[in-house]
């Protein structure tokens, strides 16, 4: 690792104006940031450690569940209010990592986390993500568990979060202070895909920092999976994953949220697909067609198309469980 600065700040205001220096970066439980370092992938100038700083609660305000950016991914899964309103997010910080990493990691740290594609982690690789103009060594690759969505440029480097796909189902939103005040992003705009700009990941602007994600509360989110396919059953990135929910009113869909995991390089949700299912009796035939629409945008390539048919079957599973335990 090569030599840096560390400096722990102890209120919001310290933090940004410590984050306002370029070379600067955020460390909280440091799960993904030291290993990357480790990797000579980061090379912050600075760490700036906003660990002690009072973000970390988890609490029903309203007509929104608010989860601290520093809550840790352990205490998300376990809190009442979680799992009382939005299982989905229990269930997809369950899915991932190990009971010592859920421990240390936080909720933005999840969120902020980086592509496990093997390119982008190996330095002596290519990589447009890590070094922009160096090239692509997955343009002419393996792919096997890269994205098939959102893969217009050469970068196909999948994201790697649970959480991220179940926030976006729920209709979540990225709460951040920064030099120019708070704002909030919408989950559906927080990523970016890799477009012509693979390096920048998210629209966070320098010297943000995510304080907490409000999640709206209703029947729907109370309603909400998690659903993920990996290659092994212990700590694995997901090859397909869904976070979903579905309300249906008298024998018709009177609601319906779907996001994908492990298939592109951002979570992935098309709510003019959803839409088409509103109002229809709920059948195999619906959810077939709303998968056409959904996965239309895909360009797979032979080693990784196998994760089409995967998200067909998981998402089928959510929307049609009685459907599938009947033909299982």
């Amino acid at each position: 690792m090569r030599s840096f600065d560390y400096l722990r700040v102890d209120s919001l205001a310290q933090a940004l104006a410590a984050l306002s220096v370029p070379g600067s970066r955020a460390l909280a439980g440091g799960t993904t940031l030291v290993d990357l370092m480790k990797l000579g992938v980061e090379t912050p100038a600075r760490l700036v450690d906003i660990g002690g700083l009072p973000l970390a609660t988890i609490a029903r305000d309203g007509e929104a569940l608010l989860i601290g950016a520093l809550a840790s991914n352990s205490a998300v899964a376990e809190h009442p209010a979680v799992l009382r309103h939005a299982p989905a997010i229990a269930q997809a910080i369950l899915s991932g990592a190990s009971g010592q990493i859920r421990n240390m990691a936080s909720l933005a740290g999840n969120l902020m986390q980086r592509t496990r594609c093997p390119y982008f982690r190996a330095a002596d690789w290519p990589c447009d993500k890590r070094e922009p103009g160096s090239g692509c060594a997955a343009a002419t690759g393996s792919t096997a568990h890269h994205a098939v969505l959102g893969v217009g440029s050469p970068c196909r480097a999948v994201h790697p979060s649970d959480l991220a796909v179940a926030l976006l189902a729920l209709d979540a939103e990225v709460h951040v202070a920064g030099p120019a005040g708070p704002r909030r992003i919408a989950m559906a705009r927080f990523y970016r895909l890799p477009a012509d700009t693979p390096a920048i990941e998210t629209e966070l602007a320098p010297g943000e920092l995510i304080t907490h994600v409000a999640v709206p509360v209703g029947d729907l989110a109370g309603r909400s999976t998690y659903l993920k396919l990996r290659g092994r059953a212990s700590y694995e990135f997901a090859s397909a994953s869904v976070a979903a929910a579905i309300r249906v009113e008298e024998g018709v869909v009177g609601a319906v949220a779907v996001a994908l995991g492990g298939l592109g390089t951002v979570p992935w949700r098309d709510v003019a697909a959803e839409a088409d299912l509103l109002g229809r009796p709920l059948s195999r035939a619906a959810v077939d067609r709303f998968c056409d629409a959904l996965l239309a945008p895909a360009q797979p390539r032979a080693d990784n198309r196998y994760k089409l048919d995967l998200a067909r079957g998981a998402i089928r599973r959510c929307l049609l469980p009685d459907m599938m335990e009947e033909t299982a």
